[in-house]
């Protein structure tokens, strides 16, 4: 099958393969006499693979060992459940990150109860006070 043919199969666009490709996530597929890309079902499923790892928020990082470990059906799961534990961790943490957001969110919303000028908006007055914490180094998949 042809690039579009693939993208439509596995429900993307033509410049999501041209990435997953470009990125090695997708082997590159076999070309026709006359220089086109030529794809089989295994890319179909590879794609889909791909994908379904985005619905779950994986990281390109985690997709890639997921996928090295898929090529090798011999091996124990064992490596798998290390990804999806440490994936897992991922998600505990940005999900403290997100619950202490809506918690500073709501103090500060908490500052405007009531109709007023912008220029005496609680609201604005704490996002202008606000003292930003630097940005500790952590594994994102934003």
């Amino acid at each position: 099958m042809k690039i579009g043919e693939l993208a439509q199969a596995a429900q993307c666009t033509v410049e999501t393969v041209r990435y997953y490709e470009k990125e090695g996530l997708l082997p590159p597929p076999a070309r026709t006499p006359a220089n086109f890309r030529q794809y089989g079902t295994g890319h179909v499923e590879r794609l889909r693979f791909i994908r379904n790892c985005r619905a779950l928020d994986m990281s390109q990082e985690e997709i890639r060992r997921l996928l090295a470990l898929a090529d090798q059906p011999a091996l124990g799961c064992g490596a798998v459940n290390e990804v999806f534990d440490q994936h897992i961790a991922h998600v505990d943490e940005r999900i403290r990150e997100l619950e202490q957001l809506k918690q500073a969110l709501g103090s500060m919303r908490r500052r405007c109860q009531s109709e007023q000028a912008v220029d005496s908006c609680g609201i604005l007055h704490a996002i202008a006070e606000m003292e930003s914490e630097p940005r500790h180094d952590r594994h994102t998949h934003l």
